[in-house]
């Protein structure tokens, strides 16, 4: 009769998983010990000092404007960078990563202004400049720890901040060069301007929105018509189309295509009209007029000596001229012409001599010279200038529509473009133009390759870049008004070198603290008059050329390093902003690229492709996830999104991640819970005695590591998510580990086949653990600590090891053959086991024998190899190979004469594995047991518990 009490033992005799590492994760609460961990530890500052004398590593970090809390494009940027840094500093780089802020600029000094209810004119300049510095300082504290919690490595305590003395330094070292070598002119130009704002802006400053807008078809009368030598009564007009009617009071000329084909046309007793001849059908469709005759037809180079009264200046005529950007798609073929408003029409004024007429100021409001429309804001003039025009009878047609509209990146509002004196940056000057082509094509690698062509274009179409900004916040221009050259302002490069020096001394304020004669260098006099008296200028530097510069201030000040960076990060908005501002510079200071690699991310959208904006109520923050579920989800987020695109989140794609972790996490929570007990020290078994099926495990780890390291080389973390996701799911839970309860569980403790198993798990667990970390990093660093230490193993951090070393013994291609039959047939027994199992014939596999039915000698010589591991492997109490000459339902094309059959097992279940064993009982003392479980329990007695 069986000892009860030793029947109470027989579950003391299993080895059941046994770790501390808790199932749930609670990574919200845990995440905050682990960073106060790495704190305390001076993490960052141990791996600097490992990886001191190593080949160099260095992204550059973009900087975000200092001007609020971070959202959750700031975390897919960031996360990005510090997956690749961490992965790169495990691979042996000295990946050093300092990350940055943008201080200066609109974007800080319109929200400052939003925040106290103000406009900058309510503040003096000084005044508003210390407040603009606080806020700023403000929010590079706030956002550093926001950074920070993402679990985000890099040199925090020493950043670079384009606000502090020395960084202004190199902004205006870097101005000097430029203009030291001619890029840098002074020029009356239409810009992009603010009026809400009162600034110019650059291009990357300009966002294109919807937006309805008055168009008009308006006669311009022709003075001289005897030039056509067309004998015509009737008075013949000129047509014009425009969006913008308030422009017209600034009109100099109407401009043609030389080439395409113009119509004098009648209709009825009305004006005659000259306009491209293909769009007469369309146009005279507008006023519902049918019937129309052309009385004459010219090239458009016959209509340049015409001359037409300007539609509200008496007594002013204007020319036609030529322009090859007359297009006949849209409008009438002839093109109202403003300088004073628009690049095109700016540079036919050039060729043509034509005067600037400027009747608008800052605040987008007609001057004196706009009347009868002076004081009127332009946009609301537009609806009285259409009245006006209809009164005198010039309005041919008008109508409104919608259309791609440029508008203020900061105030969202709609914006002008206006002549004004700026700064430029020449990009024609010293063949700059054509180097920026050659260095995109030639010196960097654009990921993805679409990069190159989306700026080469932008490159190849953009104007001079509008280095003045009429604001407060920001590096002063340290131009000088000379008295002597009637207030011409100028910038002398001995001036700003010397400015250069005061900045890094005392920072930029001293511009606007100190009297002229205490900026510029003793005994200095202008070069062109000989005289000393000057007045200080009040612009500020564009804030893309504060960042664009960042090159210089860190590679050569804080890195002591040479350019190139090996790689930029940033989204796919700064092909026309960061990468362009900080090409641009180091092409004509340096002739090369700042840049090797140029990698692009996506915007962050909602789950259904919307973007995220608060009166659709879709936005997601960051700290909101955080809070709920941890950083650890949002690194995760980001490496499963195809960041190429733009990036999806809602609720329902953050539960999937969240189910995705917890499969990871119970995977390593099961290779820590076997390795209970196991010294690797003491333990290892050497590869050459493990079990095959264990070699066949690390064949699969080597394989993983290999894949996974190639897809952090080439960025491509979603296949970093993939594979690692696989290898856990897949490979491990699936089969190697499903497969191996029985020998984990019932196998004595330290029997050689036990500790082939965990050997195994052992070099899984240390291996997965490493190329997981870069990714989730709290994770890593949270198993670690649970897992056996190895003597001599460095357990600072997860994030002081390397990069884990595949050796070639694992990689096995004669296992990964051998093994893919059998798991193949491995996937038709569970699918047969299942359908058993719902039919109610058994509950467990182990309740099962299979029997495999084959008239294939190949499957029969193959499945018999295997014959005493098929029952574990296919988790079944027995398994039996028969040979017979037919088949009546072969599994596949492959295995086309085999078939398997489910049947109860022999014998009856064992109480100790719960397999069905037919020797249950044999033993007298555990007649419960089988015989391998009797014998076990013996000798465990024997050696006590």
């Amino acid at each position: 009769m069986e000892n009860t009490s030793n029947k109470a033992d027989y579950q003391k005799t299993l080895n059941l998983p046994d770790t501390a590492f808790a199932m749930k994760a609670g990574l919200a609460q845990k995440e905050p010990q682990i960073l106060a961990r790495w704190q305390k530890d001076e993490l960052y500052k141990r791996i600097r000092e490992k990886s001191k004398g190593q080949k160099t590593f260095i992204l550059h970090d973009g900087p975000p404007y200092a001007n609020g809390h971070i959202h959750i494009g700031h975390a897919l940027n960031k996360i990005l960078k510090d997956m690749i840094v961490k992965y790169r500093t495990m691979k042996g780089f000295d990946a050093l990563y300092i990350p940055g802020w943008d201080c200066h600029g609109l974007p800080i000094e319109h929200q400052l202004l939003k925040d106290m209810k103000a406009n900058k004119s309510d503040f003096d300049t000084l005044v508003f400049r210390k407040k603009a510095h606080d806020y700023a300082m403000k929010f590079v504290g706030i956002q550093r720890d926001e950074f920070k919690r993402l679990g985000i490595f890099g040199q925090w305590d020493d950043p670079y901040l384009t606000l502090s003395p020395h960084y202004e330094y190199w902004i205006l070292k870097s101005l000097g060069e430029l203009t030291k070598k001619g890029f840098v002119y002074r020029s009356l130009k239409p810009v992009n301007w603010c009026f809400s704002c009162e600034t110019a802006l650059a291009e990357a400053e300009v966002e294109y929105e919807d937006h309805t807008s008055p168009t008009v078809f308006v006669k311009f009368p022709v003075i001289n018509p005897e030039i056509l030598g067309v004998k015509v009564e009737q008075p013949i007009s000129l047509l014009i189309w425009t969006t913008t009617p308030w422009t017209l009071l600034a009109n100099v000329a109407g401009a043609v295509n030389p080439d395409f084909v113009y119509a004098l046309v009648g209709y009825g007793a009305n004006d005659l009209l000259i306009l491209e001849k293909n769009l007469i059908p369309k146009i005279f469709d507008k006023i519902k007029q049918p019937h129309f005759e052309i009385r004459a037809e010219f090239k458009g180079a016959e209509l340049k000596e015409l001359l037409y009264q300007h539609p509200f200046l008496a007594n002013r005529p204007c020319p036609v001229v030529c322009a090859d950007y007359v297009t006949k798609e849209d409008g009438t073929g002839i093109v109202h012409t403003a300088p004073g408003h628009g690049q095109e029409d700016f540079q036919t004024g050039l060729r043509y001599n034509l005067p600037v007429l400027m009747p608008v100021n800052s605040k987008g409001v007609f001057t004196s010279e706009g009347a009868p429309f002076a004081g009127q804001h332009v946009f609301k003039a537009n609806e009285q200038i259409i009245a006006n025009l209809k009164e005198r009878g010039l309005l041919f047609h008008q109508e409104n529509i919608q259309h791609s509209y440029p508008h203020c990146w900061r105030c969202k509002n709609p914006i002008i473009f206006r002549a004004t004196e700026q700064w430029f940056l020449s990009i024609d000057h010293a063949n700059l133009r054509s180097q920026l082509r050659e260095v995109i094509e030639d010196q960097v690698e654009w990921i993805p390759a679409a990069g190159r062509e989306r700026i080469l274009s932008m490159i190849n179409t953009r104007p001079d870049w509008c280095l003045s900004r009429q604001r407060l916040w920001g590096v002063p221009i340290p131009a000088l008004s000379c008295q002597g050259c009637k207030g011409e302002q100028k910038l002398f490069v001995e001036v700003i070198d010397h400015v250069a020096q005061l900045a890094k001394a005392h920072g930029s304020d001293i511009w606007f603290e100190k009297d002229v004669k205490d900026l510029v260098p003793a005994g200095f006099k202008c070069p062109d008059c000989g005289g000393h008296d000057f007045q200080k200028a009040q612009d500020i530097l564009d804030v893309w050329f504060d960042s664009g510069v960042s090159h210089q201030a860190v590679f050569h000040e804080m890195i002591k390093s040479p350019l190139p960076a090996d790689l930029y990060l940033e989204g796919s908005d700064q092909h026309r902003g960061w990468f362009q501002s900080s090409l641009i510079p180091s092409v004509a200071m340096d002739k090369k690229a700042p840049y090797k690699q140029v990698l692009t991310h996506g915007f962050v959208v909602d789950g259904s492709g919307r973007k995220m904006s608060k009166s659709l109520g879709n936005v997601v923050k960051p700290q909101e996830i955080i809070d709920t579920y941890g950083a650890e989800i949002l690194r995760l987020w980001v490496a499963s999104s195809s960041y190429n695109e733009d990036v999806r989140i809602s609720k329902e794609i953050v539960d999937r991640l969240v189910d995705a972790y917890r499969k990871i996490r119970n995977t390593l929570r099961y290779l820590l819970g076997n390795l209970h007990g196991f010294d690797p020290n003491k333990h290892l078994v050497p590869y050459e005695q493990m079990l095959e099926l264990d070699r066949w495990a690390l064949n699969r780890l080597a394989k993983t590591i290999e894949v996974m390291d190639g897809a952090y080389e080439q960025y491509d973390f979603v296949q970093v998510f993939k594979t690692a996701y696989s290898f856990c799911n897949e490979d491990l839970s699936s089969i190697y580990l499903d497969i191996l309860k029985d020998r984990l569980y019932t196998c004595p403790s330290y029997s050689s086949d036990r500790l082939s198993a965990q050997s195994a798990l052992y070099y899984i667990l240390d291996s997965l653990t490493k190329i997981i970390a870069p990714v989730l990093s709290f994770t890593a660093e949270e198993v670690l600590d649970y897992s056996p230490k190895k003597q001599g193993q460095e357990r600072v951090s997860i994030h002081t090891q390397a990069w884990p070393v595949v050796h070639s013994k694992w990689l096995s291609v004669e296992l990964e053959e051998k093994y893919k039959a059998l798991l193949e047939m491995r996937d038709f027994v569970l699918k047969a086991l299942d359908e058993q199992r719902k039919a109610g014939k058994i509950g467990s596999g182990l309740q099962a024998k299979m029997v495999i039915s084959t008239a294939s000698s190949r499957d029969y010589q193959y499945f018999n190899a295997f014959k005493d591991t098929l029952a574990s492997i296919f988790i079944v109490s027995q398994v039996e190979l028969k040979q017979v000459s037919t088949v009546k339902a072969p599994l596949s094309d492959y295995f086309g004469q085999t078939e398997i059959e489910v049947l109860p097992a022999d014998g009856v279940k064992c109480s100790r594995c719960w397999n069905w064993r037919v020797d249950v009982g044999n033993a007298a003392a555990h007649p419960s047991l089988c015989g391998r479980c009797a014998g076990i329990v013996e000798q465990t007695f024997k050696e006590g518990l």
